[in-house]
């Protein structure tokens, strides 16, 4: 890797989506209209001859963490939330496939009557062969973030890039809605975002991409083109890397 600590080549990506991206903004459920546009941009993508795993939150239906602080219990709200990825898993593949990509939904939770079990190596395989893997159910443990879930994945999967996709353009120094002197910050390392609490994932998803040294670009997905800009290296979003 360059000093920068950016990939070199980008062959296998994995993209982090939240389950709000695939919602009306502010509102719960689904929003055809946003799944289809991210669709469209894997889609792209996926011409190209780039392999791409895909980990999906849940929050647009429901948030573990949330539930339990209203009185659910921990574990119990976790396992809802998996279920929720699993919703969102199914309708961006139904959009894929819809405009032609070969997809392999799977999950860490098992559900074999409407998608695979989780198996590294038969993930592998189906990245070899072209094919875009959905990935539900989070780490398939409760306490564990989707975030996590992704640092692990790209771990396992050996991926080049995880891309970290939202609904801004990167990682400011305060909240831009709320701070009008927030400014854009183009590239951070790891220690620096857990230094600063600027939240681009939770502790433990930082922890297994430094320990794995696999770097996070952080970028506006609803920007037609933005996700293969970033493959190709374009200089948009912010980058978190080792160094």
């Amino acid at each position: 890797m360059p000093s920068t600590g950016r990939p070199a080549k980008i062959d296998r990506i994995l993209l982090k989506l939240s389950g709000e991206s695939l919602a009306r903004q502010g509102e719960l459920g689904l929003d055809t209209d946003a799944i289809a546009k991210i669709a469209e941009q894997v889609r792209l993508v996926h011409k190209a001859g780039v392999e791409i795993a895909i980990v999906v939150g849940g929050g647009n239906f429901i948030r573990g963490a949330h539930l339990a602080r209203m009185g659910t219990t921990r574990a119990t709200a976790d396992q809802m939330g998996m279920l929720a990825t699993a919703i969102n898993c199914l309708a961006l593949q139904d959009a894929l496939e819809r405009i032609g990509v070969d997809t392999r939904a799977t999950s860490a939770v098992e559900m074999n009557a409407v998608m695979e079990p989780y198996i590294r190596r038969r993930l592998v395989r189906h990245l070899e062969k072209g094919r875009v893997v959905l990935l539900a159910g989070g780490t398939g443990n409760p306490f564990f973030t989707t975030d996590s879930a992704a640092a692990l994945r790209a771990a396992e999967l050996d991926v080049d890039l995880i891309l970290k996709a939202t609904k801004v353009d990167g990682v400011y120094s305060a909240d831009p809605k709320r701070d009008t002197s927030a400014v854009k910050i183009p590239h951070l390392t790891f220690k620096q975002a857990l230094d600063r609490d600027l939240q681009v994932m939770d502790r433990a998803a930082f922890a297994l991409c430094m320990e794995n040294d696999v770097p996070v670009l952080v970028f506006d997905v609803f920007v037609d083109g933005n996700l293969a800009r970033a493959v190709r290296g374009e200089d948009i979003g912010t980058w978190v890397t080792a160094s």
